[in-house]
């Protein structure tokens, strides 16, 4: 188990669009440690979502933090609109360009905390180079693109290994894909700390967040 405090982030790809502000208020209010926005490019995968100006109108509606996913190739073009926009931490995927290193140099000189994600077939030691120029590791555990996707079991061993390349590095763990309140303890136990919510934060309407991020929370402390 992670020596951090379990985080929840829902992801605001699971809310409805049509009210987007009052979702990051409500998903906030219901206990949200922070909000976990999923941008897609329609090229580097197979779906679109929104970009910098929908996080810029989001960003007014909560103070927590933004984690902002970047799931687009290429990426450095885009980092100081997404930086401008009122993210808190960058995430970018090792598979989304050639020069990594510079991605998260990049990052970090926009005053941002810098992560690296990689999706279920990509092997940790990617990871290896650059542990000590991030701040986050986000693991998928579904392949990226859509969301409601299950759980792939394959990343919980995937999760400690990663955990162990850490060591005593300040370096928070992520998972991102299917999770829920059922496997939540496991993928704790694994040594994730922060916890990707998306179908399972938003399920039922507002009247139900709380109760969906506090059963996720409780499942993962199990651990």
């Amino acid at each position: 188990m992670s020596h951090k405090p379990v985080l929840i982030a829902p992801s605001i790809l699971a809310s409805d669009f049509s009210r987007l502000g009052e979702e990051v208020a409500a998903i906030d209010k219901a206990g949200a440690d922070w909000i976990h926005l999923d941008v897609m490019d329609g090229h580097f995968v197979p779906n679109i979502s929104f970009g910098p100006d929908v996080i810029k109108a989001m960003r007014p509606h909560s103070k927590k933090v933004f984690d902002v996913h970047l799931m687009i190739a290429p990426v450095d073009p885009y980092l100081e609109a997404f930086a401008k926009a009122g993210a808190d931490i960058i995430t970018v995927h090792a598979e989304a360009g050639p020069h990594l290193h510079r991605s998260l140099q990049a990052i970090r000189a926009l005053g941002k905390k810098a992560g690296v994600v990689i999706n279920p077939g990509t092997p940790e030691h990617v990871l290896e180079p650059v542990l000590d120029r991030i701040d986050l590791i986000l693991l998928m555990s579904v392949n990226p693109g859509f969301g409601g996707q299950a759980f792939i079991p394959e990343v919980l061993p995937k999760l400690t290994r990663v955990k162990a390349m850490i060591g005593n590095r300040q370096i928070d763990l992520e998972i991102d894909g299917g999770v829920t309140a059922d496997n939540a303890e496991a993928i704790a136990k694994a040594g994730a700390n922060v916890l990707v919510a998306g179908s399972a934060a938003f399920k039922g309407g507002p009247a139900h967040y709380a109760q969906n991020i506090a059963a996720i929370r409780a499942a993962a402390q199990k651990a």
